[in-house]
């Protein structure tokens, strides 16, 4: 027993001196506690409460992450509870992003009036949404593979509960069982994966000198191939590439709106922060390009999302499904950011990523208010809308502008910023991939033009229908959705005030 004390010792003081880095995370865990025991407190009755206390405590996180992130520049690393976990400016960027995307979509969720009107209250889907940014926040410091797998399930589970929510509507109920049997397939072989990684390496540190050294010297490269690219399918599932994608539209279409904003941005954020994490020791190490060409693998991977998302959304009429074929066209532009394996591609991901946040939950939200206003749901449906709903219609179309990229809009710097370190990237090597995703991106970023016109299109110049009287209007929804397009707008003409922060 002896023996074991000065081991018990330094595990004891590493993790006493880990705990100030995992502030953040154990207020989300204490958030958690007090919104699940408020809930079972006050019952159906609480809905109000736990959502104020849920902001609040979000908001609270988020004012220790920006401590954190007062304290972490440039590309300082910090690694704790035993290199389980690691901490750098990317990873609390994106924790940033999380956690604001995290309390819009928490103050969005009841003025959807089918979810608000759900006979189970909204009060547990609050709960499930702060025990999933815990997961989202562990997936973008994840420094293990058992932390990568760990965190991806905790997120996973809370978006089939999410999905699953509406249990009375049969189409959510198929489409949050399809969910989840392609979400545990891919989880499965995300996790055989892992074991193949850890059984050539006999480490799950990702940043162990012993990890990259050990699988340049296995013989067969081919199995190595096979157990990266059986963990970049588990990743993307999350990301949502293709041909991982087949989910996206049922799941999006039928999940609540709300929920389909949260999909659409906050899991996929932290994918992101995944993928950086697990590609870094690779990227880095001089000469592992002739085992596995990462570059390759991922910027083919982003051409075909970005071919198949952008051109599947111009067939759809209904508008949630245009939208979800459309998030997976920007999962694609991404991707773009990533293959440049740069500083300036990270900041222009995090620029991304914040952007098409905001943009995606705002015009998911105006879906909704459509929905209850004029039972909406189809382009068609929308014809005439302009003119009686003006403030939420122009609002609708400055946010799809941004979404298009074009000028004078958050989402035409965002895409500059990708092209920027795409080009950037391959006058410095030459490499015809990069330059075949910076034409496809042009190329995509056109084609969207022509699904994302059909809103305006339909709206103003279309000739009115008589509507059916949808259910009283949120002014909340309006407001809300009103200063997202504001904010699009001014991250447009003034980018840089966001920008010098990622």
């Amino acid at each position: 027993m002896n023996e074991f004390t000065p081991y018990i010792h330094n595990q004891l003081n590493d993790i006493l001196s880990s705990l100030p880095l995992f502030r953040p995370e154990l207020c989300l865990g204490i958030l958690f506690l007090l919104v699940l025991v408020t809930d079972l407190i006050f019952g159906k009755q609480s809905d109000w409460i736990v959502r104020i206390l849920a902001c609040g405590g979000l908001l609270f996180v988020l004012a220790a992450d920006v401590a954190q992130y007062k304290v972490f520049s440039g590309y300082t690393v910090s690694s704790f509870f035993n290199n389980n976990l690691l901490l750098h400016h990317t990873a609390i960027v994106l924790k940033m992003i999380i956690d604001a995307a995290a309390v819009i979509i928490l103050l969005y969720m009841p003025w959807d009036v089918s979810l608000q009107s759900h006979p189970k209250g909204l009060s547990d889907a609050y709960t499930v949404i702060v025990a999933s940014v815990l997961g989202m926040h562990l997936m973008v410091m994840s420094g293990t593979w058992l932390t990568i797998f760990l965190s991806v399930e905790m997120v996973s589970l809370a978006s089939y509960l999410l999905v699953a929510y509406r249990s009375e509507n049969s189409f959510s109920a198929e489409a949050s069982l399809k969910y989840v049997l392609f979400g545990l397939a891919s989880s499965a072989v995300m996790l055989y994966g892992i074991s193949l990684f850890y059984g050539f390496t006999g480490t799950l540190a990702l940043f162990d000198p012993k990890m990259v050294a050990n699988l340049q010297q296995v013989s067969n490269s081919l199995s190595i191939g096979l157990a990266i690219v059986f963990i970049l399918a588990g990743l993307g599932f999350k990301l949502s590439l293709v041909p991982l994608h087949f989910w996206v539209p049922d799941v999006y279409q039928g999940a609540a709106t709300p929920v389909t904003a949260f999909l659409s941005t906050l899991p996929k954020i932290a994918a992101f922060g995944m993928l950086i994490n697990f590609l870094t020791p690779f990227i880095t190490s001089v000469g592992f390009i002739t085992i596995f060409d990462f570059r390759l693998a991922l910027s083919v991977a982003a051409i075909i999302t970005l071919v198949a998302g952008n051109f599947a959304a111009i067939w759809q009429q209904n508008v949630k499904r245009m939208l979800a074929y459309s998030s997976i066209g920007h999962t694609g532009f991404g991707l773009m950011a990533i293959v440049t394996f740069s500083g300036q591609g990270i900041t222009a991901l995090n620029f991304y990523l914040a952007v098409y946040a905001i943009a995606n939950i705002a015009a998911l939200g105006l879906v909704s208010f459509f929905a209850n206003a004029a039972n909406a749901h189809t382009l068609n449906d929308y014809r005439g809308l302009g003119i009686k709903y003006p403030v939420a219609s122009v609002s609708f179309v400055i946010l799809v502008v941004s979404l298009t990229g074009l000028p004078v809009s958050a989402g035409f710097n965002a895409k500059l910023l990708v092209f920027s370190s795409v080009y950037s990237t391959y006058q410095q090597n030459h490499n015809i991939v990069l330059l075949l995703l910076l034409i496809t991106g042009a190329l995509t970023t056109v084609v969207s033009l022509f699904y994302y016109i059909k809103v305006p299109l339909n709206l103003f110049l279309k000739k009115p229908e008589d509507h059916q009287e949808g259910k009283p209007v949120s002014v909340s929804l309006v407001v809300f959705c009103a200063l997202s397009a504001f904010v699009v707008l001014f991250l447009g003409l003034f980018p840089n005030f966001l920008a010098k922060f990622l």
